[in-house]
């Protein structure tokens, strides 16, 4: 999906590539940080688009203000979710999106009194991320989340000083993406070496590979910076275990302890009240010894659920269109267009998402969407 800019070439020319630690990181403000340490819901926003193709406005604010109003306190705009192609010429929608969502965000913190946490995806070999990077700040996000999709050649030394870069613009989230989806291996060692990096405020696991997220997490932990680096699940296919489980990394006379403690995911943006309940409900089993079998049970039925919704059966080719069908029924938007016109639903995944809508309507908000949608919509 990102192929208009996944390219094999380096991060930058040798003299681009060049010493990055006289660099000055900016560090995200403390609310920022306080807010990502302590776990939340953070959607990652689709792309609502007209009969035409062209940016819709009135549905992009109606999501925007249905996450702020379902109690996300975050939003990641310009992802996978968002489609990569919005950075393409053609479209040359990558500011008008994140512009949109960060004046829509701000207008329901300040009615509410609230604060959102803003994540922009940043892609694209070391001079398209920094341009990014440069521009998201301005825009007055936060945190930038790096793709390493378009690095798929280089060298752990050359993905993080890739990432150093982009840090001196913007505090940064590490993202490890699933290769169903562009996402290339990243070892321990780079996630070790990234984890140096001073406005590192969190990570990503996504990689739907239960080997490669324990990778992640005791890189992490040796570093002994795991109490400065938030980790979040974006194994949209094991949310609830991602969430309940304590990591103890180490030796049994020298070990650390770390969480999992909110998520950044595709799948939550749909039914995200549900969402932000069933992390609320994951967070408050942390003190207790045992957990409760219901949860495994529920556990196995959120993943049913992504299942049908990112199109599982079909190597994940539905995974954004599944979320537009999902909202397209509840009124939040009112077609399935995607950018490219050949995407849409696969074959049999209509029928799989009414199933689980039917089939576990405690996961499903339609209740809640029903009650406000004209106030969103106007």
């Amino acid at each position: 999906m990102e192929s208009f800019n996944h390219s094999s070439r380096k991060t930058e020319d040798t003299n681009e590539m060049s010493e990055t630690s006289d660099f000055n990181f900016p560090a995200p403000e403390p609310w920022v940080r306080e807010s990502i340490r302590s776990g939340i819901a953070i959607p990652a926003h689709p792309l609502a688009l007209t009969k035409n193709r062209k940016l819709d406005e009135r549905r992009q604010r109606a999501i925007t203000r249905y996450y702020h109003a379902a109690g996300a306190q975050g939003l990641a705009i310009g992802v996978h979710t968002t489609q990569f192609e919005i950075r393409q010429p053609q479209f040359g929608l990558y500011q008008p999106v994140l512009e949109l969502a960060a004046d829509t965000a701000r207008n329901c913190d300040a009615a509410s009194g609230s604060k959102t946490v803003l994540l922009a995806g940043i892609c694209g070999d070391t001079k398209q991320a920094v341009a990014e990077a440069r521009l998201a700040r301005d825009l007055g996000y936060h945190i930038g989340m790096i793709s390493l999709s378009s690095l798929s050649n280089a060298t752990d030394e050359e993905l993080v000083t890739h990432c150093r870069r982009i840090a001196a613009e913007i505090p940064i989230f590490g993202f490890y993406m699933q290769s169903a989806v562009g996402g290339r291996d990243l070892s321990p060692n780079f996630w070790r070496n990234l984890a140096t990096v001073p406005n590192l405020v969190g990570v990503k696991i996504a990689p739907f590979d239960r080997y490669k997220t324990l990778e992640v997490i005791r890189a992490i932990a040796e570093t002994g910076r795991s109490d400065k680096i938030a980790l979040y699940t974006g194994n949209d296919d094991n949310i609830v275990l991602d969430l309940l489980t304590k990591y103890v990394i180490g030796e049994p006379q020298q070990t650390t302890q770390l969480r999992i403690v909110g998520g950044l995911l595709g799948h939550w943006a749909c039914w995200t009240k549900c969402a932000v309940q069933l992390l609320q409900t994951c967070q408050a089993t942390w003190d207790e010894s045992t957990l409760s079998a219901d949860l495994l049970t529920l556990a196995a039925q959120v993943t049913d659920c992504n299942a049908a919704l990112f199109d599982a059966r079909n190597k994940f080719d539905g995974c954004v269109v599944g979320i537009h069908y999902a909202l397209e029924q509840q009124g939040l938007l009112d077609n399935l267009h995607l950018l490219d016109p050949k995407v849409g639903l696969s074959s049999g995944q209509r029928n799989e998402i009414d199933r689980v809508r039917s089939t576990y309507p405690q996961l499903v908000d339609d209740d809640f969407v029903k009650e406000h949608l004209d106030q969103w919509l106007s």
